[in-house]
């Protein structure tokens, strides 16, 4: 498996709206980051779906090598 592209070494704080769905950009080659724009075609690549379950801010992942897909965890400390 290659290795997703860095985006950012830094999450970036979005806005979730309960009830909606999103679409994580996994492969770090959207120009919409942190959201999949379908950059990943022709890649092993997909993006991680979710709905949010209650409207808040949350920390993406920009540097896709989080452990908990989507989100930040802090592995852009380590990159």
């Amino acid at each position: 498996m290659s290795s997703p592209k860095i985006a950012d070494k830094q999450p970036k704080v979005v806005q979730l709206e309960e009830g909606k769905t999103y679409a994580w950009c996994a492969c770090g080659e959207s120009s919409n980051q942190p959201y999949c724009d379908g950059s990943h075609s022709g890649t092993e690549f997909t993006p991680v779906v979710f709905k949010a379950e209650e409207s808040k801010s949350a920390y993406l992942c920009m540097c896709k090598h989080t452990g908990n897909p989507g989100f930040c965890d802090g592995s852009h400390a380590k990159l």
